[in-house]
């Protein structure tokens, strides 16, 4: 009895986190929005010929990480090393278009970053970044939190009217909704609460390609965390491959997106591509994949006693 009554105080502290980090509009229908996307914006151009990011938009879909639809059907990965040193000079106009756009529609500076395949967006609060990086990632979209600093994708093989503008896209759209729909009360109490979670268990995010993580260790990693959590929930890994990333087959999409907030606000970055949930798979930050493994599976059984799944 004591167990049960302990593992419902927990979820419903998560429900609390949930609803404090989601604006305002969002928190009493979270569970009745339906992932439908809007469409695509078109690009509008300016005298000069080049992409006028800050007129695009005049409205945005909901927020994936409120239940609304994923910007990315898959993720956005950051290019490789051997594609940028084989396309160096397309690489740099990707990233200095991509600069340019984020400085336009965040009013935020930009600058390429020293690790190959991204940019560096500065914030204007570790907070800022830490919520933006929550959001961003469960839109498909590659991203890491520094302190202030939120890590963007690039690539070389980046088309203006795709890969470039769904970078630049979901920077409007979640620097929108933490700008415009959240008050400076809110956003500090945000900031509050990701200080308090990462006391308890820092953010895991994505092990970085190039952090000197070898590929055996990773794959070693990531059998580990499959087979544990499959032993503990019958959860079956999925067949997708991503690097820093581990999938698992959910029942359905919603299941999928209810683990998926659970997790973002146990301090695990996660995000989901139809009904296959992603974890992070960290050999640095997370060396036995405890923390991904105890999380996730504590997740999905408040969802299994809650007759979620």
């Amino acid at each position: 009895m004591t167990g049960s009554l302990t593992d419902q105080a927990a979820f419903e502290e998560l429900e609390i986190r949930l609803k404090a980090i989601l604006p305002e509009e969002y928190q009493d229908c979270y569970e009745d929005l339906a992932p439908v996307s809007m469409g695509s914006a078109s690009l509008i151009y300016g005298r000069d010929g080049k992409v006028a990011w800050n007129e695009i938009w005049e409205t945005f879909c909901d927020l994936a990480m409120a239940g609304g639809p994923p910007h990315k059907g898959k993720l956005l990965e950051p290019g490789s090393r051997a594609e940028i040193d084989a396309e160096p000079v397309r690489y740099r106009e990707v990233v200095e278009e991509i600069c340019r756009g984020v400085k336009m529609v965040a009013e935020c500076a930009a600058e390429p970053s020293s690790n190959p395949g991204w940019v560096r967006m500065h914030c204007e609060s570790p907070g800022m970044a830490e919520w933006l990086v929550r959001a961003i990632v469960i839109e498909n979209v590659s991203a890491r939190a520094e302190g202030a600093v939120l890590n963007l994708p690039a690539g070389p093989a980046y088309r203006i009217e795709k890969e470039i503008k769904n970078v630049i896209t979901v920077v409007a759209k979640t620097r929108h909704y933490w700008i415009e729909h959240m008050w400076p009360s809110q956003q500090r109490e945000i900031a509050n609460l990701f200080a308090k979670m990462a006391a308890e268990s820092p953010l895991v995010q994505p092990a970085l390609s190039n952090h000197n993580v070898q590929a055996d260790r990773h794959e070693t990693l990531r059998g580990r965390i499959a087979e544990a959590v499959q032993f503990a929930t019958g959860l079956e890994p999925s067949s997708h491959q991503y690097a820093g990333w581990l999938g698992f087959v959910c029942p359905d999409v919603r299941d999928a997106i209810r683990m998926m907030r659970a997790l973002v606000v146990s301090n695990v970055l996660s995000r989901r591509e139809e009904t296959v949930l992603f974890v992070p798979v960290n050999p640095v930050s997370d060396p036995d994949g405890e923390t991904v493994v105890r999380l996730l599976v504590r997740t999905y059984r408040f969802a299994a006693a809650r007759k979620m799944l």
